[in-house]
């Protein structure tokens, strides 16, 4: 009987040729899905300190954007509108711009939710095709012992092994990264929310109410 390895490279040199494009393309899947983790990962560490910092009070390039969209809306007068109309205003910018800024940090993660449920089937679809191979196998020599169906068998369970091995990081990721990305992008709201009512804050009246605390403190 021959050697059957175990190996990931093993068991791809022992498929077919069905079965090697399998696993070829779900190793490239695979590699794909980790580049996109790290991309992920990269783009919400550089947003989550941007954030943070800008809580501090320092300014930061990567949130300059927002700030100056709010600004320049907040200069925009329009007439007969009230001071919360106008902050609602300057907040659905922001906003808008916040949303951007975060769709841009998250990369490829959506081609995660894709990888994580298209991959199991894929590997699937080759032990399907091993499985059919075994079967003609055994009618062409008409032996069924498991010495012959084994190896066939081994082979088509591979293509499943290479499918989860792909999918299961993949999906652990999508929603990891999907639940970090929705608090930080509720941060953001937040933040453009407070920075909207500094940006519409009357400065007259502001100036009287700081005037008359001081004259009550006194």
């Amino acid at each position: 009987m021959e050697d059957i390895s175990l190996s990931p490279i093993g068991l791809f040199l022992q498929a077919g040729l069905v079965g090697k494009a399998v696993m070829v393309l779900l190793v490239v899947a695979s590699i794909w899905c980790w580049l996109l983790i790290v991309e992920s990962l990269f783009g919400l560490r550089r947003l989550s300190c941007a954030l943070r910092d800008a809580k501090a009070g320092h300014s930061d390039h990567l949130l300059a954007p927002i700030e100056a969209q709010g600004a320049q809306e907040a200069r925009i007068r329009i007439a007969g509108e009230t001071v919360s109309e106008r902050r609602q205003r300057v907040t659905d910018n922001m906003t808008r711009a916040s949303l951007e800024l975060l769709t841009s940090a998250e990369g490829g993660l959506a081609n995660l939710a894709v990888i994580s449920s298209v991959s199991p089937f894929v590997g699937l679809f080759g032990t399907v095709w091993g499985i059919m191979g075994s079967f003609v196998g055994i009618a062409a020599s008409k032996d069924t012992s498991l010495a012959v169906v084994a190896p066939g068998i081994a082979e088509a369970l591979a293509a499943t092994a290479y499918g989860l091995a792909a999918a299961i990081p993949a999906a652990i990721g999508y929603n990891r990264l999907g639940a970090a990305f929705s608090r930080l992008g509720q941060g953001l709201m937040n933040r453009a929310a407070d920075r909207a009512v500094e940006l519409t804050r009357d400065p007259v009246v502001a100036s009287q109410t700081g005037a008359q605390a001081e004259a009550e403190a006194a």
